[in-house]
């Protein structure tokens, strides 16, 4: 029999719609789980409880009355220490907030909530968002469930390693270049970063503001689909976000790929990746071609330029994003009774970990009189440059597929001292950040040590539909996603 814990996000609200089971088993299941898996892998920094069966409890008795239930109906969810919740802590994995409450709560997480969804706990992050492993947190890191020595990526690990080890079936991140969709390659989970803007920002802790995306890590297709359809849509508090036609709430694979013509960016499939990680991929365009799919060659010169581009982009607007945490304004406070300078050098080199205090400086260099058009001006040319690489893709082809990240999950430990191998974990990502473009990843097999590999698909902008169309009839024709790691 299959037990809560193992059904999608889809099956479990189906089922609590129709009162097959209630919410608050829903719920128990997920937090009886959490309590057996999690403190080997610490994915979760804490969770709700009792606050969280209230909510289950207040579903259940609307389904009893005769109320029309949501679309996530009872759905557990884990959400991203970077996004605030009214009256509980958010800390973005960092010491400078650790006794922070919000006054309010993030649209996206309203939204869900709104939708029927449970919030379950906060999941666990590399520091403001900053990293590929999860190991900047100052909560400590999280563990890959495929192998415990192992990272499960960054910065959103906390996210994918519960939603792989099955403490909930769906759980909110974000993705400023990648931190979506390289930890759910790296968990063996679907992971899906919209278009800049389709999902409201407001309440996600800002690390980029013109990168930063709200995203989702699921089980199934399906599910990233149910995410999207509660969540996107324009937003008063977000000028950022946009409107856009709304999407159907469900997957609906094609039967086959005939017809689709699929890219296949040459610098995206080939230099620097991990023997298996290319081996895997170049299966998975076979199966591909054998459902119909046109494989075309293609190019995006400007990806040559896109890690280093991302990076100037990326810590130049943390470092402006960041000033306010100066133990004044916001912030934990150190150094009281010194001078006003001692006080914020004391607060913020106190407050913030050694990856983010890096990125501040180097961003500060990047925007300092003399040196701003030097790096941070070229860097804009060069981000335009790339998107006009996309759009000529795409005049080509209706989506683009790569593999996700260039190398299967790491030992814990072994980059976190070495920022260069950190950062080209990303390379494969951030071209769709670059570009504001939505992309997904998904399972497409594994290594021989049983690490997962994942695929990473890019469309056009407001192309998620297809997206998930296009992957789901990649997942219904293969069955890595249907494989659960031993934790």
């Amino acid at each position: 029999m299959t037990e809560l814990w193992q059904l999608s996000a889809a099956g479990l609200a189906d089922q609590v719609r129709r009162g097959s089971v209630s919410a608050r088993d829903v719920v128990r299941a997920s937090l009886d789980r959490i309590e057996r898996v999690d403190p080997a892998l610490h994915a979760f920094v804490d969770h709700r409880g009792e606050r969280a069966l209230a909510d289950a409890d207040a579903i259940d008795g609307a389904r009893a009355r005769g109320e029309p239930l949501g679309p996530l109906a009872g759905v557990p969810i884990g959400w991203k220490d970077n996004l605030v919740v009214a009256g509980e802590r958010t800390s973005a994995g960092s010491r400078m907030l650790a006794d922070y409450r919000s006054p309010f709560t993030a649209t996206a997480l309203q939204r869900l909530q709104a939708a029927g969804a449970v919030l379950l706990g906060r999941t666990n992050m590399d520091e403001f968002g900053m990293g590929s492993s999860t190991e900047t947190s100052a909560h400590g890191p999280t563990r890959n469930p495929w192998h415990r020595d192992c990272v499960p990526g960054g910065s959103s690990g906390g996210s994918a390693a519960a939603v792989a080890a099955g403490l909930c079936p769906l759980a909110v991140g974000s993705d400023t270049g990648g931190s979506v969709r390289q930890p759910a390659a790296l968990c063996g989970v679907f992971g899906l970063k919209p278009t800049y803007g389709r999902v409201s920002r407001y309440g996600l802790i800002a690390y980029a503001s013109s990168l930063d995306c709200v995203g989702v890590l699921g089980r199934s297709v399906d599910d990233l689909a149910l995410w999207l359809a509660a969540t996107a849509g324009v937003d008063p508090a977000d000028p950022t976000s946009v409107a856009a036609a709304p999407t159907t709430g469900a997957a609906a694979p094609a039967a086959d790929l005939r017809g689709v013509r699929i890219g296949v960016p040459w610098q995206l499939n080939g230099p620097g990746l991990d023997d298996e990680v290319l081996a895997t991929v170049q299966t998975a365009l076979a199966t591909l071609r054998e459902l119909g799919a046109e494989l075309v060659e293609c190019s995006l010169p400007s990806v040559a330029h896109a890690v280093p581009t991302y990076y100037l982009l990326a810590m130049a607007e943390a470092a402006s994003n960041l000033a306010r945490y100066d133990g004044v304004r916001y912030g934990a406070r150190r150094g009281e009774g010194t001078s006003c300078d001692a006080m914020t050098t004391a607060s913020r080199s106190r407050g913030f970990g050694d990856e983010v205090q890096l990125r501040i400086l180097l961003g500060t260099f990047a925007l300092s009189v003399g040196y701003q058009d030097r790096y941070y001006g070229q860097a804009i040319r060069a981000r335009e440059l790339l998107r006009s690489d996309f759009a000529r893709a795409f005049a080509a082809c209706d989506l683009l597929v790569s593999p996700t990240s260039p190398v299967p999950a790491f030992p814990l430990g072994s980059r976190i001292d070495d920022p260069l191998a950190m950062y080209l974990c990303d390379a494969l990502t951030v071209p769709a950040s670059l570009a504001g473009l939505p992309a997904l990843s998904q399972p497409c097999g594994y290594t021989a040590a049983g690490l997962p590999i994942g695929l990473q698909w890019t469309a056009p902008a407001f192309g998620e539909d297809r997206l998930l169309q296009v992957a789901g009839a990649f997942a219904a024709a293969t069955d890595h996603h249907s494989r659960r790691p031993p934790a």
